[in-house]
């Protein structure tokens, strides 16, 4: 979603759930008639969304599709190529999640284990939660990221320690195990266990146990003072042009949020996923089981027509990615962009439909009419889009907005009297009416996700 409340938190809680109805995969892809169609829409996607970023799609392990669109740094006419490196946002769950399951294979704990076992000073009300209650984002502890100041928050150094105790005291949203509720507070707390129990900092048992042993050299914990080669500098839309995204510190997003890659490091990592090279089956068995919200352990699972998709997006300052795996077919597709809120989503689920054979509309521009103020008060308000997340349609001096809680308002251009559009998001809003004309709710939608809000006031 990211209309810029996190944008690594934002765009995370709408993980692409994938579900049309699709043919099935030939045996053989007869990548003749694939990349000429991809290329078509990558073309329409630059054009006219200014997608920048990578897009790679395999087949096998084997990508048969790979380009960089746009630039990495566009004050020095640096060009994206496979081999940019961009921040992942909340893909970072997964290696997250991962680490937990090697840590458990070696004895060291438990997704049985009360998170109390793990942090001193426990709240009470923590002690029915489990490791799989964080991993599953049912454990109800609220998400630090939904705070009105968390913007004020992301720029400076806190301590994961720190901000636990922020957090921590905070009574719960839900029971534990009651619901699903995407919250990166679990996952910032699932960094902290790994560091308890394998005794070393987060970053580092990644990088030894992970990333090195997989032989991904361009992936690593993102610090603003590192020397990352080929790091690309991340903007934001601003009307039709960009400027650079705001400064987040990247102790901020921890566990939850912090890493970096590029799309062929990414195609390396799952694909080890099929083998036993990190993971023994046991440990992939669990952790691509699916609980409330289709949500399993760092990745979505979901069955889209007759197939199952692994997926999980990405949001922060700056930057956009999906990562979306067909095990069925192995297919792989991974999209990431240098400019925040851009449709990783969608163009990953239209790349998708163009390999299994499904027709798919191209990008196109977007016009906006006029509309008199006094028609637009209606829709003015606030709808319930998630259920921590309102989002406010307001008005003023002539033009139309719209504001995530904890956002900034973005203004929203009408395309006719119910229907409207981002410029800064590749997004649109859709009010609908009961018969007496009194507006029910809002259709929300942005990077492949489509989101009901009913109005609330």
């Amino acid at each position: 979603m990211n209309i810029r409340r996190s944008a690594f938190v934002v765009s995370a809680i709408l993980v692409l759930f994938l579900g049309s109805s699709l043919a099935q995969t030939p045996a053989a892809l007869d990548t003749s008639q694939i990349i000429p169609k991809i290329n078509e829409y990558m073309a329409a996607a630059e054009k006219v969304g200014k997608f920048s970023g990578t897009v790679l799609v395999a087949k096998d392990g084997k990508p048969f599709f790979s380009k960089g669109y746009g630039m990495a740094n566009q004050e020095w006419d640096i060009p994206n190529t496979p081999q940019t490196a961009m921040r992942l946002g909340s893909i970072t769950k997964q290696f997250t999640s991962a680490a937990i399951m090697l840590l458990q294979e070696r004895g060291k704990l438990s997704t049985s284990d009360p998170v109390c076992k793990y942090v001193a000073e426990c709240p009470a009300a923590w002690e029915p939660i489990t490791i799989k209650h964080l991993l599953t984002h049912t454990s109800g502890i609220p998400n630090y990221t939904d705070v009105p100041d968390f913007a004020k928050k992301a720029i400076m150094p806190i301590s994961p320690a720190e901000l636990l105790a922020d957090y921590k005291n905070r009574p719960l949203d839900f029971a534990p195990g009651e619901k699903f509720n995407y919250s990166n507070s679990g996952y910032h707390l699932l960094g902290l266990i790994v560091e308890k129990a394998s005794g070393k900092p987060y970053a580092d048992f990644l990088q030894e146990n992970i990333f090195t042993p997989l032989g991904l050299t361009n992936t690593g914990y993102d610090r603003h003072e590192s020397i990352i080669k080929h790091r690309a500098s991340g903007y934001k839309r601003n009307g039709d042009g960009f400027v650079n995204a705001g400064y987040m510190d990247m102790l901020i997003p921890y566990a939850a949020g912090s890493l970096y890659s590029t799309t062929e490091d990414l195609l390396k990592w799952e694909q080890a996923l099929y083998t036993d090279k990190l993971l023994t089956k046991k440990s992939r068995d669990e952790m691509f089981t699916p609980l409330k919200g289709n949500y399993a352990y760092g990745w979505n699972v979901a069955k889209r027509g007759n197939r199952t998709s692994i997926s999980h997006g990405g949001g922060i300052y700056g930057f956009a990615t999906q990562l979306v795996r067909y095990p069925d077919d192995h297919i792989t597709v991974v999209v990431l962009s240098n400019v925040e809120g851009a449709s990783a989503g969608q163009i990953a689920n239209n790349l998708s439909s163009i390999v299994f054979g499904e027709p798919v509309t191209l990008p196109k521009e977007r016009t906006a009419i006029t509309l008199p103020a006094q028609a637009f008060e209606k829709f003015v308000g606030d709808y319930q889009l998630l259920p921590n997340v309102v989002l406010t349609v307001s008005t003023e001096n002539g033009k139309f907005y719209v504001r995530i809680t904890g956002g900034e308002n973005l203004e929203i251009f009408p395309e006719s009297e119910k229907d409207f559009f981002l410029k800064v998001r590749d997004a649109t809003l859709k009010f609908e009416t009961d018969p007496s004309g009194k507006v029910t709710q809002v259709i929300f939608k942005q990077g492949g996700g489509n989101f009901t809000a009913p109005k609330i006031k």
